[in-house]
């Protein structure tokens, strides 16, 4: 492995005119070192680039090392509640009261989020996860090459994608495994946060690892049903997962525990069933599968046309348009010049 002897920006060019800069540091250093030295890589960067328009926000923490940067507009995209998780930092909380006082635009990736965080500032926004829904109906495609993991696994398959952490239940897992050992747990992602050891094993669960992306209609695309065994905890209160239409984009039927943004409204609305404890997770699964799939996959069609990343965007630009704008008309009011609009934007 190499080791660093100085702090540096590793630069990627994304397409579409995202460049992303990675910072590397040195082993070693102190968490005051940490953001001294992301603060320094920062002002460099910038210094060749010019100041940002727009600085996005997708983690308080990134205030320890930036909150001196001032922008036309200050957005923060608030996906999770961060200081709910496993080995939160102790600092969150402070960094997150600092980010609401600067951030002129809060967007929540779900509607439990938007109503945890709506009493904190004077314009938060709720957006709940959107999808590439045509990646994702891959799946629906005759014909499909089961991956080679997968292959020998056999049916009925249930599936899940995705980060494997505290928020997953997993004795639930191994209990609906123990009522059914004819039916086969395909499980996803990477094991973060938690012990390894501590996944339960049988014969019929299959830990398969991370995959990429555009692999992932490959999988689900030989699974009977979609599985969220997601346990009901603190880190998953507020939680909103955009797996739940990726399910549905793929025309996977889905049985998930009682997460509030996933009973509202893919429960309410009869496109997800919602189970509580291992047999009733086990009943719905068996439902799924037997019951016909053509009205529920147009109603669920019906649905996700309604929502799209392109709507979301256009929705989010408006927004900080008017922003921009309104400050704009303030400083005239003021008296002073009205600054020139720029396109960069940062994320950090």
């Amino acid at each position: 492995m190499e080791a660093i002897a100085e702090p540096r920006l590793d630069m990627a060019a994304k397409g579409g005119g995202v460049t992303v800069a990675t910072p590397v540091l040195p082993e070693g250093l102190s968490e005051r070192g940490t953001m001294a030295a992301q603060r320094k890589l920062l002002d460099a960067m910038l210094a060749e680039t010019g100041q940002p328009s727009a600085l996005w926000y997708y983690s308080p923490m990134a205030m320890a090392f930036s909150s001196h940067l001032t922008a036309k507009v200050v957005v923060y995209d608030c996906m999770d509640e961060l200081t709910a998780f496993k080995n939160a930092p102790v600092l969150l909380p402070l960094m997150e009261r600092r980010l609401f006082k600067q951030a002129d635009l809060v967007f929540t990736g779900g509607v439990s989020l938007y109503e945890a965080k709506k009493g904190r500032h004077r314009s938060v926004h709720a957006f709940p996860s959107s999808i590439d829904a045509a990646h994702f109906a891959r799946a629906r495609r005759e014909g499909r090459e089961d991956p080679a993991d997968q292959a020998s696994i056999p049916h009925p398959r249930l599936g899940f994608f995705g980060v494997i952490d505290e928020r997953m239940d997993v004795e639930l897992v191994a209990e609906a495994a123990g009522l059914r050992p004819d039916w086969h747990f395909v499980m996803l992602g990477p094991v973060v946060k938690i012990d390894p050891a501590s996944l339960p094993r049988r014969d019929n669960i299959h830990w398969l690892g991370g995959k990429d992306y555009q692999r992932l209609p490959d999988y689900l695309a030989g699974w009977d049903v979609g599985i969220m065994p997601f346990a009901l905890n603190e880190a998953t209160r507020f939680i909103s997962p955009t797996k739940t239409p990726e399910f549905l984009a793929a025309g996977a039927p889905v049985v998930s525990t009682a997460i509030r943004d996933v009973v509202r409204p893919y429960g309410d609305n009869g496109l997800v069933e919602i189970a509580d404890g291992p047999r009733d997770f086990v009943d719905k699964a068996a439902m799924l599968m037997e019951r016909p799939r053509e009205a529920w996959l147009a109603k669920v069609d019906r649905h996700l046309a309604a929502g799209s990343w392109d709507k979301t965007w256009a929705s989010m630009q408006k927004m900080m348009r008017d922003v921009v704008l309104a400050k704009s008309a303030a400083g005239e009011r003021r008296g002073q010049r009205p600054a020139a609009t720029a396109e960069g934007a940062v994320h950090v």
